[in-house]
């Protein structure tokens, strides 16, 4: 059953009193205060009420508590045996989870609840309602400045074994055998009693791991001759296709090896291994992680793009008292470009009201493409252009342009005595007099021709020649610098929530897990800015701010109380239904 409780309303009398006064405060400034005060009440909890009764059954776990569990055992990188101890005996967690009483009833939270909460949230993306309500309650708190923001991809590891490709045929094989024998046993007594003894039998996949350099070659063949005799046995039986591991049995096959026909013969097809320049790095790095995707630097496993808000300036404590904010998280396979990552971004960034007016990256998400659709947008990409260019590239960005990409004027001056144009093409001519008597005419991009001296270019070398001029200068550098800071916003997802590394595999509850640390984060920058704001206000400010917070605690007493005795004196009249609001 559907169970809630009102955690907006606060008691007649204070359960955490016994804390005293200082670390009362200290337990207010922490991320606890902060989880409780501002973040608590905004869990999309009513996104939960069409998987629960609402009223019958035994009540649920009261679900406030049990989601922001799982919010808060992302941010401590927790497993579930140990978020369960931290709820039962953590004051810190219960003062965050407003659990306000002892018994067992209220501070135990066993691990099937976890994994059942976890299931349905991950399920049906609660993950991305809980990360964009972190980010608009903290944006429009702090006040948070949208319009500058980085965007940069980390590496994921799942938890998976790095295998070579035997141990991906070698394990997809005995997976599959598995599961025959498990669903289909009449099935299973028709394998080849060989494949039997060298997948599944007792210690059998351990041969696989102690293979000799020398003799893989010659162990890859045979395991892939196996592989293809299994997918041409089952080939045709219908509830053999059904099942998982045979797909993935028929994807190995396709990406490993290649089916080749002797004499035109059916029955006479053989398997030839790839080369390993041949394999795609999309293909299956492991059996038990089929999302995961390889990257030719990094390795197998995920990559997250994040984009942050930043903020230019140099004062330390100001830059303390300015809290940059994750906006957008979008997990992938690791062999996806960057490049197609911007325009996700922004266009994310836009439905949910943070949308940024300037984009600063690396080259890999800058291409031409990317500019022109952002520009539409309204947004900058602040990025450098790939590569180096030669020095005819550098001087083709000199030369000045009018609108339709023309060139007026030479870098010496001089003007073209004609100019062609045709669809993105351009051609400047230019006297012998004034290119040959050129001091720089070794370094031009113009070549000599018959009878002039031509320049031929199109209108991608042009943009790319005078991005090339653009970030040589000294405006471009000092804005481009603030793209660096992004990597310490990487370091913080590994060291203090463990992104990097994962104890989950595959693509739901990689994603999972990859957004509720980012909305971690920023909860956890949240405190550190409240705390230095707190610490630089001047002794008025802070009497202020204390009295301010007493009045709140004070006017919530207050109203608690009325309520109650407004329900108590009417409770004759109209019995469960009277609830007047009050307000001050």
């Amino acid at each position: 059953m559907f169970f809630t409780k009102d955690h907006k309303t606060i008691p007649m009398f204070d359960p955490w009193a016994c804390l005293g006064p200082k670390r009362r405060r200290l337990m207010e400034e922490s991320w606890a205060g902060l989880f409780r005060k501002e973040i608590f009440d905004e869990l999309p909890i009513s996104k939960l009420r069409p998987f629960f009764s609402s009223g019958t059954g035994r009540p649920s776990k009261e679900l406030y508590a049990a989601a922001g569990a799982i919010v808060l055992q992302q941010m401590h990188d927790l497993s579930d045996e140990e978020t369960v101890y931290q709820v039962a005996f953590n004051q810190q967690w219960q003062y965050a989870l407003d659990i306000r009483q002892t018994s067992d009833e209220a501070t135990y939270l066993c691990e099937k609840t976890l994994w059942n909460m976890r299931s349905i949230m991950m399920e049906h993306g609660l993950d991305e309602s809980v990360f964009q309500g972190v980010v608009e309650k903290l944006g429009r708190v702090f006040g948070v400045d949208f319009s500058r923001q980085r965007l940069d991809s980390v590496h994921i590891q799942s938890n998976m074994k790095r295998l070579g490709r035997i141990g991906i045929v070698a394990r997809s094989i005995r997976g599959f055998l598995v599961n025959l024998k498990r669903q289909h046993p009449e099935l299973a007594e028709k394998v080849s009693r060989e494949i039997i003894e060298r997948y599944v039998a007792e210690k059998a996949m351990g041969c696989f791991s102690l293979v000799k350099p020398s003799e893989s070659e010659k162990t890859l063949k045979q395991v892939c001759r196996d592989l293809f005799a299994l997918v041409s046995q089952f080939k045709a039986a219908p509830m053999v296709q059904t099942m998982h591991s045979y797909r993935l049995l028929e994807r190995v096959l396709r990406e490993q090896c290649t089916v080749v026909e002797a004499h035109g013969d059916d029955s006479c097809e053989q398997v030839a291994v790839r080369a390993n320049k041949e394999i795609c790095s999309d293909s299956l790095q492991n059996p038990s992680d089929p999302d995961a995707g390889y990257d030719g630097h990094k390795g197998q496993g995920y990559q997250a793009q994040i984009m942050e808000t930043y903020t230019q300036e140099e004062d330390p404590e100001k830059k303390a008292a300015t809290l940059n904010l994750i906006t957008h998280v979008v997990l992938e396979p690791a062999h996806v470009s960057d490049a197609h990552a911007v325009m996700p971004a922004i266009e994310s960034t836009q439905a949910r009201g943070s949308a940024p007016k300037e984009v600063v990256c690396d080259s890999l998400y800058g291409s031409q493409e990317n500019l022109q659709k952002a520009q539409e947008q309204g947004v900058e990409i602040l990025s450098p252009v790939m590569g180096s260019g030669s020095e005819n590239t550098e001087s083709l960005g000199s030369f000045q342009y009018g609108d339709r990409g023309e060139v007026t004027v030479c870098p010496r001056g001089n003007k073209p005595l004609q100019v062609k144009e045709r669809k993105h093409r351009h051609t400047a001519v230019f006297s012998c007099e004034q290119c040959a008597s050129c001091p720089v005419f070794e370094q031009c991009a113009v070549k000599k021709g018959k009878r002039f001296y031509r320049l031929r270019y199109d209108d991608k070398a042009r943009r790319c020649a005078q991005r090339r001029v653009t970030q040589e200068t000294a405006e471009f550098k000092d804005r481009y610098r603030w793209r660096a800071g992004v990597e310490a916003t990487m370091s913080a997802l590994d060291r203090r929530t463990g992104l990097k590394h994962l104890r989950v595999r595959g693509m739901k509850a990689v994603r999972f897990c990859a957004v509720l640390k980012a909305a971690a984060i920023n909860i956890i920058r949240a405190t550190a800015v409240r705390r230095a704001r707190r610490a630089t206000s001047g002794p008025l400010q802070h009497v202020l701010l204390h009295l301010r917070d007493r009045y709140e605690v004070v006017k919530e007493r207050c109203l608690s109380f009325f309520d109650g005795l407004i329900r108590f004196c009417f409770a004759g009249i109209v019995p469960g239904v009277f609830r007047p609001k009050i307000t001050f």
